[in-house]
């Protein structure tokens, strides 16, 4: 098992190129289910999450080809599914699994895929995919770890309205997909409006999908008897964007981020600002760079977007552990996302949870530790708490980064970090 080892003090400066959004990624590859025909999709990242939904779709009959000399592009074709199970060897390594349900029920009439995996950040039911599937006239059974769904021979998924009792991203995302092959008009409310929503909708309607209000808390689909194959971009990974920004404001050094896109990171930009970084856009992206000296203490309260991410929060934890003075940070996505708290105060922080909520104290130096990755962005925060601190931070369990993170040692690296992946 991999570690990362790295000493902290040096200030980062230079250009990071910002890789394809991997929550766009997985979306985008399920969308091969819903058609016969070729799907090309390019800016895909080598994670370890695109790696597991590939080997799913393969498992159930497409045929996937990664030019060598076209490095990000693959090629999606799903002439005919050969298989309707989603295993759990593959599920359990990652949540986002359980969007080939609704392509499988829409074009096959039924599918068995297992209850998903992925980051132990708290409890993410999916009962609201399978109660939206149910309002189209799926017919769900819960069986020893597995979801067993199928609609009436001959039959296809209804359209139907649907209300959201939660803002759920992987929900929506699901059912946009099923919608797009059933009979008559799908309305989604309470949906998710995240980037990666409009992203994946936008593809839909190449394939010949009619949809309209993505980006907004209504979309309406009206389902189409088959779709066709089309060429998709995915967009700029505004989370990695996000970790590198606050990358360049804890190390109090100046970073250009290449193709990340100012609108997506709204909410993380206005605490950036707010803590002193500056931050200007110009024509290939964003150049930060971190406030001189102590950082202003900012409140954060992570919420659907455009509100600030959840995917951010461990990162800017470890930002605000710099600061001058005290900044509260709440979570109100998932119930047990603060476990780099530990960690970060192993290096010196002054953390304490109360609830949902963490009162972070600044001080004047970190100090680097040994400390363990709990979950992707748990491990990343890590990473760059270790930036920032005095000495040499040793991270064990980092198979988690691989999951998200493209290439992050290189990328650090070229911009003058001191940090190397060791095997052990």
């Amino acid at each position: 098992m991999d570690k990362i080892i790295l000493t902290g003090g040096s200030k980062l400066s230079g250009k990071i190129d910002i890789s394809g959004a991997k929550n766009a990624a997985l979306p985008l590859m399920a969308t091969t289910l819903l058609t016969n025909e070729e799907m090309l999709l390019e800016n895909i990242p080598r994670l370890g999450d695109v790696g597991s939904m590939r080997e799913l779709l393969e498992g159930v009959g497409v045929e996937i080809e990664d030019p060598k000399e076209s490095p990000g592009r693959l090629r999606l074709k799903c002439e005919k599914i050969t298989n309707t199970e989603a295993p759990y060897d593959i599920v359990r390594k990652m949540r986002a699994s359980i969007l080939v349900l609704g392509p499988l029920i829409a074009r096959s009439g039924r599918a068995r895929v297992s209850l998903p995996g992925g980051c132990a950040i708290g409890n993410r039911p999916v009962d609201l995919h399978l109660n939206a599937l149910i309002q189209m006239g799926a017919q769900i059974d819960l069986s020893r770890g597995y979801v067993e769904a199928n609609v009436e021979r001959g039959n296809r998924l209804q359209g139907s309205r649907i209300n959201f009792p939660l803002v759920s991203v992987g929900a929506t995302e699901n059912i946009m997909l099923a919608a797009s092959l059933a009979n008559g008009e799908t309305e989604l409310s309470n949906v998710a409006r995240e980037p990666e929503i409009v992203n994946l909708a936008e593809c839909l309607i190449k394939m010949g999908a009619e949809i309209e209000g993505h980006g907004t808390d209504t979309i309406r689909i009206q389902g189409k008897e088959s779709l066709s194959g089309t060429a998709h971009s995915v967009i700029a990974d505004r989370i990695e964007a996000g970790t590198f920004a606050i990358a360049a404001c804890i190390t109090e050094g100046k970073l250009e981020l290449v193709g990340a896109n100012s609108s997506d990171l709204r909410a993380v930009l206005d605490v950036l600002l707010a803590s002193g970084a500056r931050i200007e856009e110009n024509s290939s992206g964003l150049v930060v760079e971190g406030p001189g000296g102590s950082p202003g203490a900012v409140d954060i309260m992570t919420d659907p977007y455009p509100g600030f991410p959840t995917d951010l929060q461990a990162q800017m934890m470890a930002y605000m552990t710099r600061v001058d003075g005290a900044s509260m940070i709440t979570e109100t996505i998932f119930e047990n996302r603060f476990m780099h708290v530990p960690e970060l105060n192993r290096m010196g922080a002054n953390i304490n949870v109360h609830n949902s909520t963490a009162l972070i104290r600044g001080v004047k130096k970190l100090m680097g530790a040994p400390v363990m990755a709990t979950d992707l962005r748990a491990s990343v925060s890590l990473v760059l708490a270790g930036l920032a601190a005095s000495g040499e931070t040793t991270i064990n369990r980092i198979y988690h980064l691989d999951r998200g993170y493209e290439s992050l040692v290189s990328k650090l690296k070229s911009c003058g970090a001191i940090i190397d992946r060791v095997e052990t």
